[in-house]
């Protein structure tokens, strides 16, 4: 064998390999490059696209926290109003009671007075009638006398 009968051999294999890898190896193998590269943009065009409707989503949940946080605030507000309502409600109750006690207990002030004034009547009218009977050295008939002793009773 010569070397240019193995040269031309190994030129014959080495064209025979390049024409196997271009026509069999080459094309599936482009074919899955660009189907992976199609893959990538498609990956970053839905990784922008979720990063946009990340941004959306978080700037509605803001707008719905300061909603809701002014809602609430609504809602405490309304809740001070009402408890200051009831507030008011039970001093104005209270108060009203209390004038009520106090109404009731200058009644029961004054009907004591009048009966004390009474009492104390009927024992200056008695004081009176022993006086009487003590000058006039004779005994007064009440019975008889009622009547004076009312009319004694009122004048005093």
């Amino acid at each position: 064998m010569s070397i240019n009968l193995t040269l031309f051999a190994q030129a014959l294999a080495f064209a025979a390999l390049i024409w196997l890898i271009a026509t069999k190896i080459w094309p599936p193998l482009l074919k899955a490059i660009e189907e992976r590269q199609q893959k990538i943009a498609e990956g970053l065009a839905a990784a922008d696209r979720s990063q946009k409707d990340l941004a959306q989503a978080q700037d509605k949940v803001n707008e719905l926290l300061k909603e809701a946080r002014v809602k609430a605030n609504e809602i405490i507000d309304q809740a001070h109003a009402r408890a200051n309502q009831i507030v008011d409600a039970a001093r104005e109750e209270a108060i009203a009671e209390a004038n009520r006690q106090k109404a009731l207990a200058q009644a029961e002030i004054d009907a004591s007075a009048n009966r004390a004034r009474e009492e104390l009547r009927k024992q200056v009218s008695v004081l009176v009638v022993s006086g009487a009977e003590k000058l006039l050295r004779r005994e007064i008939d009440a019975n008889v006398h009622k009547s004076l002793l009312d009319e004694l009773a009122a004048e005093i």
